[in-house]
């Protein structure tokens, strides 16, 4: 049966090494469990600094991950080489310190491939499905993070998506306009999420989240398949820790 619990955290560094505890341990779990792991990781600010504090936490270098697959919940639809990648922050923060096969590392396609932000959705999806041969798609674990418009991943409100495991935003309400995302139903199959999120700018969407039973931002219909853990610190839960 699938479960939700919310955690409180003092402030974005507080978020991140929580964060890193739990992660550390269902990666042990899951490596003592499993010939393969898939891990989805998550940008934006507390995103990118908890892989920064992975990279300094020893129990959780300590690990042999050959076995992880490293997938991201979503991408910037930009060259291969720019700053803006997720992809790209991921590496400097904690990817480039791992020894991971580089074939286990599964960046979606950049903007310098040619194709349409479409096609490369496609594209993805089917080398999604290849390395889950055996089975339907699903993530391990995966990090996410919240918008302060409740977005998750590059699905924002009021979007309305073409079904799949991948799916292609033309019209972002941030820029860049074009971004490639896991759909809400491949989100949705990940055995565990963690919600790292932090910042006076996600209270009222947190508020929402958590306190209208009829929200409909992106972030309230995330339900992973065994566990949902949000991480959430004062600034962040600030409506929500005074209810």
């Amino acid at each position: 049966m699938s479960s939700v619990e919310i955690r409180k955290a003092i402030n974005a560094s507080d978020v991140a090494d929580q964060a890193v505890h739990v992660v550390t341990i269902e990666l042990q779990r899951l490596l003592k469990a499993k010939s393969k792991v898939h891990f989805a990781l998550t940008g934006g600010t507390v995103g990118i600094l908890t892989l920064k504090h992975l990279a300094a936490n020893e129990d959780f270098l300590a690990q042999d991950l050959t076995k992880v697959h490293i997938w991201f919940g979503d991408e910037r639809y930009v060259d291969a080489d720019s700053s803006d990648r997720n992809a790209n922050q991921a590496k400097d923060a904690l990817l480039n310190s791992l020894v991971i096969p580089a074939e286990n590392i599964h960046e979606f396609p950049s903007k310098d491939s040619g194709c349409s932000v479409e096609d490369s959705a496609k594209s993805f999806e089917r080398e999604l499905l290849a390395q889950f041969a055996d089975g339907a798609p699903s993530m391990d674990l995966m990090l996410l993070g919240m918008g302060p418009d409740g977005h998750v991943a590059s699905l924002f409100p009021g979007k309305e998506h073409q079904t799949g495991l991948i799916v292609a935003e033309l019209d972002s309400p941030k820029p860049p306009a074009e971004r490639l995302s896991m759909s809400m139903e491949l989100i949705n199959r990940s055995a565990m999420i963690v919600f790292v999120v932090s910042g006076i700018d996600k209270a009222e969407a947190t508020e929402q989240v958590h306190r209208n039973a009829e929200c409909q931002l992106p972030a309230a219909q995330v339900h992973a398949a065994n566990q949902t853990l949000w991480i959430i610190d004062e600034a962040a839960g600030a409506a929500f820790w005074s209810c």
